[in-house]
C-alpha cells in the first residue's frame, strides 16, 4: 500500500468515487490498454454524465461514442444495464451487482471495493501474474488468495494497488524486480515466464472507398451479425481494383494481424452514400475510423 500510494499513476477514474464513472471505467478498460480508454472515457463521461443520460440515450448514439474501442458488446450490455437502473440506486454490493447485464465477478468486486468500500479482491491477469509469481506456483485458488490479503480498512486501493502492480512492474516480459515492493517474498524474481504469447495469425481485407464531393459509400452491418451488429464500414471488396491501393494500413484484433487495403472504386449494390459530416455521427468500426482518419476525411 505504501508503495501504491507513492507510484500510483494518475488516472481520470482514480479520482472520483462515483460508482457510474467507476463502472464506466471498469467496462471500457476489460481487454483494453489504460492509454487507450482515457480519450474514451472523458468523452464519453461528457455526453452521458451520468445513469440518467445513458439510459435515455440512443443504443446508435451509446455506439457512436464507443467507436473505435472494441467489444461492442460492452457498450450495448452497459445500456442495458443503465436502463435497469435508472429508476433506483446503484447496488451496493458484488452479488447485487453481478445481476446486472455485463457485469461480471471481477467487475462487480472492482466497483463494490472502489466506490463503496466492500472488503472484497478482484482478480485479473495483472493479479494472478503477481501471485503466481510470488508462490512460485499457477495453480492457486487466485480469489481465495487475494481475499485472504486484502486490506479490510482500504480495499478498493489495496485492488488497484494489486492490479497497478502487475500493470507497471510485475509484466509479463522483462519484469522489473528491482522496483518490486515484495520482491523478497517473490518465488520466481522474474526467472521464469508465467505467460505464453499466443500464435498470432495473418489475413489481408480490401475495402472500397467511394466518395462524390463530400459524401462516402457506407454499408451496415446486419443487427443479427455475430460480430459488431449494427456498425458502419466500407464496403469490402474480394479483388484488387487498381495495381496499387489507395491505402494499406496494419490492423490487429485479439491474435490475428490484418494488412488492409484500401482500394478507390465505385459504390458497390447495397451501400448507403452519407455525407461525411453525417458518417463522423454513427457508430464506425474501429478499423473504418482509422481509414478515414488516415485519409483526412474524419478529423475526431
Amino acid at each position: 500500500m505504501d508503495w501504491y500510494d507513492a507510484n500510483r499513476r494518475s488516472l481520470p477514474w482514480r479520482k472520483t468515487r462515483d460508482p457510474y464513472k467507476i463502472w464506466v471505467s471498469e467496462i471500457m478498460l476489460q481487454q483494453t490498454r489504460v492509454a487507450a480508454v482515457i480519450e474514451y472515457y472523458e468523452r464519453f463521461l461528457k455526453t452521458f454524465p451520468d445513469i440518467t443520460a445513458l439510459a435515455r440515450a440512443d443504443e446508435q448514439d451509446v455506439l457512436a461514442q464507443w467507436s473505435g474501442l472494441g467489444y461492442y458488446r460492452r457498450a450495448r450490455m452497459l445500456h442495458a444495464a443503465a436502463k435497469q437502473l435508472a429508476t433506483q440506486k446503484m447496488p451496493r454490493s458484488a452479488a447485487v451487482l453481478q445481476e446486472l447485464p455485463g457485469i461480471g465477478r471481477y467487475t462487480a468486486a472492482a466497483i463494490a471495493s472502489i466506490a463503496f468500500g466492500e472488503p472484497i479482491a478482484v482478480v485479473d491477469g495483472n493479479v494472478e501474474r503477481v501471485l503466481s509469481r510470488i508462490a512460485r506456483s499457477g495453480s492457486l485458488d487466485f480469489w481465495a488468495a487475494t481475499q485472504g490479503l486484502i486490506d479490510h480498512d482500504r480495499p478498493g486501493d489495496f485492488n488497484q494497488a494489486m492490479m497497478e502492480l502487475g500493470a507497471t512492474v510485475c509484466l509479463p516480459k522483462n519484469p522489473l524486480c528491482g522496483r518490486c515492493p515484495v520482491k523478497q517474498s517473490c518465488g520466481t524474481r522474474g526467472e521464469h515466464k508465467t505467460d505464453r504469447p499466443p500464435t498470432r495469425k495473418k489475413s489481408t481485407i480490401g475495402y472500397v472507398l467511394a466518395t462524390n464531393r463530400d459524401s462516402i459509400a457506407l454499408v451496415q452491418r446486419p443487427a443479427n451479425a455475430r460480430l459488431m451488429p449494427g456498425m458502419w464500414e466500407l464496403p469490402e471488396s474480394k479483388r484488387v481494383l487498381q495495381s496499387v491501393p489507395l491505402l494499406s494500413v496494419r490492423h490487429s484484433i485479439t491474435t490475428t494481424d490484418y494488412t488492409i487495403n484500401v482500394w478507390r472504386g465505385r459504390a458497390p449494390k447495397g451501400s448507403v452514400q452519407l455525407k461525411v459530416a453525417q458518417a463522423a455521427k454513427l457508430p464506425l468500426t474501429g478499423l473504418t475510423r482509422k481509414i478515414l482518419r488516415r485519409l483526412s476525411l474524419l478529423r475526431d
